[in-house]
């Protein structure tokens, strides 16, 4: 009778703890809130807590890339190029999937000890194939542009791409993709970056009222090689009606402006500058691109184009165009394969050959032209090979060798040497530029090299 007891004592006991709820867990604002324990782990070199039971996954993205370059050839009596280094990018970013449809993200970069807001995001999947986001993010116009920095085959993007395509914005956006079709709507208003752009917009709004301008941008992709394991076919165009921004400063606002430097932010000059064109009232970008793979074969190709409208009362209202196209490859030596991003609609980091990493060589061809109707900002054209060596998951280091070609016009909105006079002086003026031998314009080479890392 008593091991009876003792046994039923013990199952009621058992039954009781068994029975118990956990403890409440509270905030500190003193809310009642649910708790989740959270795995910990290292995949491919990227700390993630996740959970086993719900869909909530948190993760960094941190990178930071250590550049520097040494020019040459530019004749002597033009403007000196300094050599020099800097922190290309040391970016910061939290990552959040809080369950099956909500997504957030946080970027911010802190290269060269400047503060710069990046990516800041909600985004939403319960939908199938469908992708709302809102925040400040980058426009889905250009395949270069929405690349990142991580995976790029040269260390700079193609002028052009700098020059005309937009980047992020603060807007909405949506997206669908599903096997071989991939379509984007949005609407997006004034650039969120730092401090000035900030200040810019504040007193656009204070002083005078000013509206934060719009753009609405739509991009389709297809891609007939949907179904294939080891190979792409990338066929895009995008379209983006774009109007006055209120992050321009104010003495600037209702002006266009197109510039670029040569593919290089080492070299802090901008040959490439149409100065500030008054009457602004819209633009009309567009653009087409192809790209793709096969194997550690990838390729891509894009054509961009501005077309510029003036009110009718500007001093000059007539359109003008500006446009820029590449062609640039890259080939794994070493048995790596090639990646691309379905849901993205770009590439991603490669597949390499070999423990210690895959070499790609890669080769770029690039021109841009901000010279039409009156307009002289300058044209430039640019040849690059480029050896990357993929040493990891976590790990890159980029060599680039570029020859830049600038024409006459290419004088920085008239501040820097371009030729030489009748009298055989140096000259900043390209209508005084007599030829003598060769073509007028800044040409010169350029070595560069960084060293990344991403964890």
């Amino acid at each position: 009778m008593k091991k009876v007891l003792t046994t039923l004592i013990v199952m009621l006991v058992a039954t009781a703890a068994f029975a118990q709820k956990a403890p409440v867990k509270y905030n500190q604002y003193g809310v009642a809130v649910q708790s989740d324990r959270l795995d910990v782990e290292a995949q491919d070199g990227i700390l993630v807590l996740a959970s086993p039971n719900s869909g909530y996954k948190l993760w960094f993205d941190i990178r930071a890339q250590a550049d520097g370059a040494v020019f040459f050839g530019q004749n002597a009596d033009y403007d000196a190029i300094g050599n020099g280094t800097s922190i290309r990018r040391a970016r910061f970013a939290v990552k959040g999937q809080i369950d099956e449809s909500w997504y957030g993200e946080f970027d911010m970069d802190l290269a060269n000890g400047l503060v710069e807001l990046k990516d800041a995001l909600i985004r939403y999947t319960g939908v199938p194939n469908l992708e709302l986001q809102v925040g400040n993010f980058k426009e889905n116009f250009s395949l270069q542009r929405n690349t990142t920095s991580r995976y790029l085959q040269f260390m700079e993007r193609p002028m052009v791409c700098s020059a005309l395509a937009p980047s992020r914005h603060l807007g909405i956006n949506a997206k669908y993709a599903k096997d071989w079709i991939w379509l984007s709507l949005g609407a997006f208003t004034t650039e969120i970056a730092g401090n000035e752009e900030w200040t810019n917009i504040a007193d656009n709004n204070k002083d005078y009222g000013r509206n934060s301008g719009y753009s609405i941008t739509a991009k389709a992709i297809v891609r007939p090689l949907y179904k294939a394991e080891n190979a792409s076919l990338h066929l895009g165009a995008a379209v983006s009606y774009r109007t006055p921004l209120a992050s321009a400063a104010t003495g600037e606002w209702g002006f266009y402006r197109a510039s670029a430097r040569n593919s290089t932010s080492i070299n802090r000059k901008k040959y490439l500058d149409t100065n500030l064109l008054p009457g602004y009232d819209h633009n009309l970008l567009w653009t087409a691109e192809i790209a793709g793979h096969w194997g550690g074969l990838r390729y891509e190709a894009a054509y961009i184009a501005d077309n510029v409208f003036f009110k009718a009362d500007a001093a000059d209202n007539t359109p003008k165009r500006f446009d820029g196209w590449y062609v640039q490859a890259g080939y794994l030596l070493f048995g790596g394969h090639q990646r691309y991003d379905a849901n993205g609609g770009k590439y991603t980091k490669i597949k390499p050959g070999q423990k210690w990493g895959d070499i790609e060589l890669c080769a770029r061809y690039e021109t841009v032209n901000l010279n039409n109707r009156g307009v002289y900002g300058g044209s430039s054209e640019a040849y690059a090979l480029g050896l990357n060596w993929w040493v990891n998951n976590n790990v890159k280091i980029q060599l680039n060798y570029q020859f830049n070609n600038n024409d006459r016009y290419a004088n920085g909105k008239g501040k820097l040497l371009v030729g030489h006079d009748a009298s055989g002086k140096p000259t900043k003026d390209y209508t005084k530029v007599v030829e003598e031998s060769g073509k007028a314009g800044v040409d010169y080479s350029m070595v560069a090299l960084r060293f990344e890392i991403d964890f």
